[in-house]
């Protein structure tokens, strides 16, 4: 937050403020998902969402315990999220950008 107040590339931005709607895959249900950040520079709009690195991919092949279901769904749910993201983005010529702590070179 602290970067984007003080870049001069960026006109505004907000947290959580837009919503999108998706069809989760595991309830077959519409939500709403409010990524993390919309970014307007000087020369494009930009949707952020910030996530661990070891949630943007999926999880390792465990038993079937309660807990390895519950990463495989959260990461499924999270695929569609950033799908939905994309597209809403594509069709007003924005961009989807998922940030890792690696990206921010904190890894």
């Amino acid at each position: 937050m602290k970067y984007l107040d003080e870049n001069q590339a960026v006109e505004w931005w907000a947290s959580e403020e837009l919503p999108i709607r998706y069809r989760s895959p595991v309830d077959q249900r519409v939500h709403r998902y409010f990524p993390d950040f919309i970014v307007k520079t000087k020369k494009k709009t930009f949707i952020l969402e910030v996530k661990p690195d070891n949630q943007t991919r999926p999880p390792k092949q465990k038993r079937r315990t309660k807990k390895f279901l519950q990463e495989a769904a959260t990461y499924a749910i999270n695929q569609e999220k950033w799908r939905a993201a994309d597209v809403f983005c594509q069709e007003r010529g924005w961009e989807f950008k998922l940030v890792t702590e690696k990206h921010l070179g904190l890894a």
